[in-house]
């Protein structure tokens, strides 16, 4: 059974990655991950957040991915015993530093290798195998034929690989632009995302030669990959060998959470689920990445991120009396259509606005306040965390 494996950057994320199908979820402390600007947890909230996973027979990941130095190893030990402790699932560990003292302080705490750690061979899988770890995140940079490869030499090991989101220009994530530019170490947790800047090259060493650079209205964007999208070859990924597919995305919204995890949820089930409905939330162009070799050359030729579709309200409570109690994310009115986004019956389905009350059972025709709790008339049974959505103008 092919794990879906999905991004929890708060609490709410985590809850809206589970109900919209997702097996498992990752995440970091405050400390000792490579995402220093999503929310991430405290150590209550994550133990908080094993509690709640393991009640809906769910799993938990927690991200230590830095790359360390030797000042990062200052209260490590205790963090590590912590996880320990509150039964954590599996912590995903890029530096061989860190897997050591794992090894050593928590023998039976599962260890996952990170994609920052560059895994692009089966030796180097049977080196990280004889450390007794559990699984590798194989590095973006691999061919299905490579990976296939892999799991031949190395098939006693789990292997995950990224099926969604944002590609980074370095090779597997190690990138230097964040430290140079601004002094953030990409590698321990600070990026600034640098290859998303807007660049101009002059080159005067090579009079005459020619550099295409990709342009839109905005500017050059050379360093700005696509994002990566297989939903539509996950079972060329299985018989390779992939037995856990993982979605990109910490610091992006629930409402991305819950559109992309409920896309390929649907996918893994045998729906045909067709790019346009991951297009509705945000993304950039997308590309299969490295898994077909020379097959996808068009890499980096994008720029800002865009969608087809904007989240408008979050339901609060299930429908109770042909109303729904809602959470107000964006303007809509009276006669207006939305879709809903839902893991069952009610996806894609169409409410029209007919009515709309405050909690005072005031009739309003226009929903503008930012996050108002409102009432919204439905013969749908919409339930707790469904979300409203609407076509963008």
């Amino acid at each position: 059974m092919v794990e879906l494996l999905a991004p929890a950057g708060t609490f709410l994320k985590l809850k809206t990655a589970f109900k919209f199908g997702a097996d498992a979820v990752y995440f970091a402390g405050k400390k000792f991950g490579l995402r220093a600007f999503a929310g991430n947890f405290e150590d209550n909230e994550i133990e908080e957040a094993v509690k709640y996973a393991h009640s809906l027979n769910k799993k938990v990941y927690i991200t230590v991915n830095i790359l360390a130095h030797e000042a990062d190893f200052d209260g490590l030990k205790d963090y590590i015993l912590y996880l320990d402790k509150i039964g954590v699932d599996a912590l995903i560990v890029a530096d061989v530093g860190i897997i050591k003292l794992i090894r050593d302080i928590a023998p039976n705490l599962d260890i996952h290798v990170s994609t920052q750690a560059n895994v692009t061979n089966s030796y180097s899988v049977k080196f990280f195998k004889d450390l007794g770890v559990k699984r590798i995140v194989l590095a973006r940079e691999l061919s299905l034929t490579e990976i296939k490869k892999i799991h031949e030499e190395v098939p006693d090991i789990e292997l995950e690989a990224f099926v969604h989101g944002a590609m980074c220009i370095s090779y597997s994530g190690r990138c230097l632009l964040s430290n140079y530019f601004t002094g953030r170490d990409s590698n321990r947790g600070a990026c600034v995302q640098a290859c998303r800047w807007e660049y101009t090259i002059t080159e005067k060493s090579r009079q005459g030669q020619q550099f295409p650079i990709e342009e839109d209205e905005r500017g050059t964007y050379i360093l700005n990959s696509k994002d990566l999208c297989m939903i539509k070859h996950l079972k060329e990924l299985e018989e390779a060998g992939v037995c856990s597919f993982k979605i990109e995305g910490r610091m992006k919204s629930e409402y991305y959470v819950a559109c992309t995890v409920n896309a390929y949820k649907r996918a893994l089930n045998g729906e045909d689920i067709d790019v346009t409905e991951l297009e509705k939330s945000s993304h950039r162009l997308f590309t299969t990445g490295f898994y077909f070799g020379e097959k996808d050359k068009e890499c980096f030729k994008s720029s800002s991120p865009v969608q087809t579709h904007e989240f408008m309200a979050l339901v609060l409570e299930d429908e109770k009396d042909g109303y729904v109690k809602i959470e107000q994310r964006n303007r809509f009115k009276v006669g207006d259509s939305l879709e809903v986004l839902s893991p069952d019956e009610n996806f894609n389905k169409i409410i029209v606005v007919t009515e709309i009350k405050n909690l005072k059972g005031e009739l309003i025709d226009d929903a503008k306040k930012v996050q108002e709790v409102l009432l919204l008339k439905t013969d749908l049974h919409l339930k707790e965390g469904d979300i409203l959505r609407a076509k963008k103008l």
